[in-house]
């Protein structure tokens, strides 16, 4: 539904429709449908009004690859429900609704495609109090919507919807009565008792009527940026992520700075950095070691807020890599001057550990599908003190200002080793037990075949309780699921 004028942002959309007004970078409209396509949605009808002719041309057939038809909207002046009237003759199958004005996290398409009701209406909803269009809903039951209702215990209108092709009937009805919002329209489906409500809460969302809420979305966007697994050292959550999140917001909107070119300045600034190292500026250079850092958290926030991730950006890892180890290697040098032969060796073996366990670090992901960061509860507790460039460079900072640089590079052949040492033990642990519950699986298999009276239920508990609880985090008790389906 894009064919509102949106009064309320006053001259924003005097030049343009509220569906095209940029948030962080990229078009209202234009989120929605990269959203939709996460959702697995192919085709869309977008129904137009204000300004339709400046949407046709922006957005066009084929918008993030998908199949887009246009609908006019004759009377959308008199209201979002003559919107929906306006599309009348197109469905007939189930079909999702949803407004140009909300950002949204694909999650909250998918809660709904994935429902199985069979109610005309299904509105995803948001159990949390503010000041936006409130549903009043009782057993799953839509009992009244609207904006002045002021019960304690009311949800939040995402503005998503799941229809039949009968929402149309209570649509003209409601029309018959003089209503002219889609809420009347939900209103007269939740008295015949054919609604119904999914609960997205927790999942991000935002309603954009006024300026404030443009301001509120490009915050919202900007925090939903980091990765899922959020900042891992203690140094990345604490210090790099507010200051990248400050910057991000400032930029996310300055379409000459783009994902490619942060990631460009950032190599070229941290090769500066070995120059300065091997030089022997190493008080400048540790200083710059900390903006390396928070620019390399940069790139990849904004691809993901603009809907830029590629294939290609992967590489952006071996290039971190690669950098990462001339500093050591430069500092090295330079203390190999006046220090001999040790700096070397210290800078020999963290090398050789920072490689072992970043790939034991990697092979874990590429195998059991999930980050061993987040795998268990140790990993989550130890990823916030495990080795990590942003911990090596403060080992250098504080090395370098108190004058004892050496004791840096002892600092990271420890750390180092230290993290070896858990990342291969615990990517071990966890993969042994996976291959043990597979093989328990595979002999349930086999078990069920010769013995249909087997109790699933036990065999369950048994196989739970043969493993160990500390290798069984719930990414591996999922597979427990596979016995279910027997």
């Amino acid at each position: 539904m894009a064919a509102g004028e949106g009064s309320r942002l006053g001259k924003l959309t005097k030049r343009k429709p509220k569906a095209l007004l940029r948030v962080a970078g990229m078009p209202l409209l234009g989120r929605i449908l990269h959203g939709l396509k996460e959702a697995g949605v192919r085709d869309v009808w977008i129904v137009v009004g204000y300004k339709a002719d400046v949407i046709r041309e922006k957005i066009g057939a084929n918008y993030a690859g998908l199949n887009i038809q246009f609908v006019e909207a004759k009377r959308w002046k008199k209201g979002n429900l003559y919107s929906l009237l306006a599309a009348q003759e197109i469905f007939q199958q189930n079909f999702l609704l949803c407004m140009c004005d909300h950002i949204f996290d694909a999650e909250i398409p998918k809660s709904l495609i994935n429902n199985g009701s069979k109610k005309a209406l299904v509105l995803a909803i948001d159990k949390v109090s503010e000041e936006d269009t409130k549903v009043l809903e009782q057993n799953g039951k839509i009992l009244d919507i609207g904006k002045k209702i002021n019960r304690s215990d009311v949800a939040i209108d995402t503005g998503f919807f799941l229809c039949s092709p009968k929402i149309f009937e209570y649509a003209n009805e409601a029309a018959q009565q003089g209503a002219k919002e889609l809420a009347d329209c939900v209103r007269v489906a939740g008295r015949n008792g054919d609604t119904q409500v999914v609960d997205v809460s927790g999942h991000l969302w935002a309603d954009i009527d006024t300026k404030q809420d443009l301001d509120r979305a490009k915050r919202l966007l900007v925090e939903d940026s980091q990765k899922k697994r959020g900042p891992s050292d203690f140094v990345a959550h604490h210090l790099n992520r507010p200051i990248e999140n400050a910057i991000l917001y400032r930029i996310s909107d300055w379409l000459f700075i783009t994902p490619n070119r942060l990631t460009i300045a950032t190599n070229v600034l941290a090769w500066f950095v070995t120059y300065l190292f091997f030089s022997g500026h190493l008080v400048t250079g540790s200083i710059l070691t900390f903006v390396v850092g928070i620019m390399d958290g940069l790139d990849g926030k904004l691809a993901r807020i603009r809907r830029r991730q590629t294939r290609l950006g992967r590489m952006e890892h071996p290039f971190d890599m690669l950098y990462e180890f001339s500093w050591l290697i430069a500092l090295a040098l330079f203390l190999s001057r006046t220090q001999g032969l040790l700096p070397l060796e210290l800078c020999m073996f963290s090398l050789m550990f920072i490689a072992f366990y970043r790939f034991c670090y990697d092979q874990f992901s590429r195998t059991m599908k999930v980050s061993l960061d987040i795998y268990g509860r140790f990993e989550q507790t130890f990823r916030r003190v495990a080795g990590r460039r942003n911990i090596y460079n403060v080992y250098i900072f504080f090395g370098v200002i108190f004058d004892v640089p050496l004791y840096s590079l002892f600092a990271i052949l420890f750390h180092s080793a230290l993290t070896a040492v858990a990342y291969a033990c615990r990517a071990s642990v966890h993969m042994h037990a996976a291959d043990r519950l597979s093989t328990l699986t595979l002999n349930a298999r086999t078990e069920e075949s010769s013995s249909k009276n087997i109790n699933l239920r036990r065999l369950g508990t048994f196989v739970c309780n043969k493993l160990n609880r500390t290798c069984c985090p719930p990414f591996v008790a999922q597979n427990l699921g596979d016995l279910k389906a027997i």
